[in-house]
């Protein structure tokens, strides 16, 4: 969304992200993007290195997650941006540092702005946690959004 918008990110790493009190604390894993050609996220959810239930039902555990770099100029208009998704029910970003400022205890460069972002393969890692196969291909397919369930409506279907 922030591309079509005009606004480049700088995909940085994927990781395990520590969640405590529904807040966002830190990366306890991260594999950058530059030193691999696996999929962070694919990686970690065979080592079966989630916590994504607990989290949904303790408010505490490892999720999956992204790191991305904006441009400190474009923090206000991505600010906006995200706002208008949050409206729409779309909540991605996770926290967004200042400019320079650490975010997650991950330091970010000059004159840029940290993003973190849930990983979109949450509810697979959730899956997998109660013994569910998976087999995933990352960004294999584009489908419609409207088709998409919220992962809290997942989730109550599985613990049925």
């Amino acid at each position: 969304m922030l591309l079509k918008h005009g606004i480049p990110m700088d995909s940085q790493f994927g990781g395990i992200l520590q969640v405590l009190e529904k807040k966002p604390v830190r990366f306890v894993e991260l594999i950058h993007y530059s030193g691999t050609s696996l999929d962070p996220s694919e990686a970690f959810i065979s080592a079966k290195m989630t916590a994504v239930r607990d989290v949904v039902s303790r408010e505490e555990g490892k999720i999956l997650a992204n790191f991305r770099e904006i441009a400190g100029i474009c923090r206000d208009a991505v600010e906006e941006i995200i706002e208008r998704l949050e409206k729409a029910g779309i909540c991605g970003v996770l926290a967004m540092g200042k400019t320079g400022e650490t975010v997650c205890q991950v330091p970010v460069d000059v004159n840029k702005v940290g993003l973190i972002l849930t990983g979109g393969l949450n509810p697979v890692a959730a899956a997998r946690e109660v013994g569910f196969e998976t087999e995933n291909f990352a960004m294999s397919t584009v489908m419609e959004y409207k088709d998409l369930k919220p992962f809290s409506h997942v989730y109550k279907e599985m613990r049925r």
